[in-house]
């Protein structure tokens, strides 16, 4: 009996556009018997929101079928007694973390930062630096170099994290593929099972992350697989398949 996780962009759809026969595959894997979640680094959504943004989008999820950076900061901070977070990010993610949330440096025991591209300013960067030079643990959503979006490549929050780190001379700690922990907490109720599956587009997060935890990886030939097809640095997916609408006969 497999779990498996599979990503969303780049993976399930593509710049916006579902990938041909991506649900189809879901429902083939989910036929059966084997269980499927997503997961994303997606920093900039709710709960709610990215479940209706991927439904839009033709990937066939419910509720508790989608894991993000922002979902294991709700468990992460949930089990910190006292958390009191300075929050780089936008007003859905503010929701979600509403009950830790904080308005100025001087409160916060945690800096969290996801998708603020929107609402950063230099006063809450400069907040942001001072917390965490204060004690705060610094706590990065994710930390992409770069998004791929429509319109082309963006600046992603992986830049703010450095930003912070290398002027308060920390580390982040990481919530957010490829950190082990991610996939450990996307995986931790569904029990024992045989086989743990990763299925994305990214070598540098998707498959890194399996690798690192001991999962199956498999990687797609859409997204970002044509940027990082000749990079040599990056870990060696178990399979390489055209597009997950392969993953069933695999």
């Amino acid at each position: 009996m497999r779990l498996v996780l599979v990503d969303l962009d780049g993976t399930m759809y593509d710049r916006g556009a579902a990938v041909p026969g991506a649900a189809e595959a879901i429902e083939a894997l989910r036929g059966r018997g084997d269980v499927v979640r997503f997961f994303t680094n997606t920093d900039s959504q709710s709960a709610e929101g990215l479940l209706a943004r991927a439904r839009a989008r033709g990937v066939p999820a419910g509720p508790g079928d989608l894991f993000s950076p922002v979902t294991a900061a709700q468990r992460h901070l949930g089990a910190t007694a006292g958390a009191r977070v300075l929050l780089l990010g936008n007003d859905a993610v503010r929701g979600d973390l509403a009950a830790h949330c904080v308005l100025t440096d001087r409160d916060s025991t945690h800096v969290v930062v996801g998708d603020c591209h929107r609402d950063l300013t230099f006063e809450l960067l400069d907040a942001a630096f001072r917390a965490v030079r204060g004690g705060a643990e610094l706590i990065a959503l994710q930390r992409g170099r770069y998004t791929r979006n429509a319109d082309g490549d963006h600046l992603d929050t992986g830049a703010i994290v450095a930003a912070i780190e290398y002027a308060a001379e920390v580390e982040a700690r990481l919530l957010g593929k490829p950190s082990p922990d991610f996939l450990r907490l996307a995986a931790g109720d569904m029990g024992d099972r045989d086989e743990i599956w990763v299925v994305g587009d990214d070598r540098a997060t998707d498959i890194a992350m399996a690798v690192a935890a001991g999962a199956r990886s498999v990687q797609v030939r859409t997204g970002k697989y044509a940027d990082q097809r000749s990079r040599t640095d990056l870990p060696t997916p178990a399979d390489v398949i055209d597009s997950v609408a392969e993953l069933a006969t695999l």
